[in-house]
């Protein structure tokens, strides 16, 4: 599935995650009974580590369903990357460290966000209410 992208208009929740939310968001969104999703949880910590000015947060999307809403996540890992303010994509990655990080780099240079999916951006404001403050 590619990232998901429309026309979607400003949407008042966006500026209110500006000033809740500063900096790049990298949300895995996977389910523990996956063994791919278990075996990509190191590289995903080890991205974490590599990149400490980006927040890395892991969902298991049956235990924290209401994360993820109505959200149908048919391949595992998906990955949501937002930039503090609005989802930027939202899609199945290949589970390997340089894909993640390229995608990552890309979108951090690519300037003004391209509005996203409505469906996107609502997982990404959920994760955000229930996992924004700062990391421990």
């Amino acid at each position: 599935m590619p990232d998901i992208v429309s026309s979607a208009a400003p949407h008042p929740a966006r500026e209110a995650a500006v000033a809740t939310a500063p900096g790049w968001w990298v949300v895995c969104l996977c389910a523990e009974w996956c063994g791919v999703c278990r075996e990509y949880r190191a590289v995903f910590d080890a991205l974490r580590a590599a990149h400490p000015e980006t927040r890395f947060e892991w969902v298991d999307v049956e235990d924290e369903e209401g994360l993820a809403g109505d959200l149908d996540v048919e391949t595992f890992p998906t990955v949501l990357i937002a930039d503090g303010a609005q989802a930027r994509f939202l899609g199945p990655l290949l589970p390997q460290a340089g894909v993640l990080a390229r995608l990552l780099s890309g979108l951090q240079g690519s300037g003004p966000a391209t509005p996203v999916d409505a469906e996107a951006q609502g997982v990404f404001e959920r994760v955000l209410r229930v996992r924004g403050a700062p990391a421990a």
